[in-house]
């Protein structure tokens, strides 16, 4: 294969690279420049690609792999080094503080957009939520098994609305 109908063939492809990408950076500049490492790398070890093979599998890998390295080498970076002579004083409880706030301004948010969903979806969510199986509620409702998922779906969906302000801190 030629470099141009190389480049041609990952130009037609990397459109369905950014989605997988976003979906694994969870942000939109990280992903732009997890692509734009893929496609480097692409390019750079165009002569590893064998005629016939999976093009788009082989830019996933690549990318799925470059964005594991990336991250295991930002962990290495944050990662603390205790050089004090006391080992035990860093890692104890006394030394370290939490603010809550934030957590129990959510919680609160959640435990009113629960308690504000109708009955009718409440209930199975609730007990989907506690651990019991799809036909378990079923049972114990005396309803269908597909309206218990349909029920479960729907609270899911209002609950995800009303607190879609929490999916931007946790992204």
């Amino acid at each position: 294969m030629t470099a141009l109908e190389f480049t041609n063939h990952i130009g037609k492809v990397s459109k369905s690279l950014r989605p997988f990408a976003l979906r694994l950076t969870k942000d939109v500049e990280d992903a732009n420049d997890l692509l734009q490492d893929t496609l480097l790398k692409a390019f750079t070890n165009r002569d590893k690609y064998t005629d016939g093979t999976n093009l788009k599998a082989w830019l996933y890998t690549i990318m799925k792999n470059t964005f594991i390295t990336n991250y295991q080498r930002m962990v290495r970076k944050n990662t603390f080094i205790d050089t004090t002579d006391n080992l035990h004083y860093i890692n104890s409880i006394e030394s370290s503080t939490e603010n809550l706030a934030y957590s129990s301004f959510a919680q609160d948010d959640i435990n009113r957009a629960v308690n504000g969903l109708d009955d009718t979806y409440k209930t199975p969510f609730m007990m989907h939520f506690r651990g019991f199986k799809y036909h378990e509620i079923a049972a114990k409702l005396n309803i269908p098994i597909g309206t218990v998922k349909n029920r479960i779906h729907i609270a899911r969906k209002e609950l995800k609305d009303q607190l879609k302000v929490y999916a931007y801190f946790n992204a």
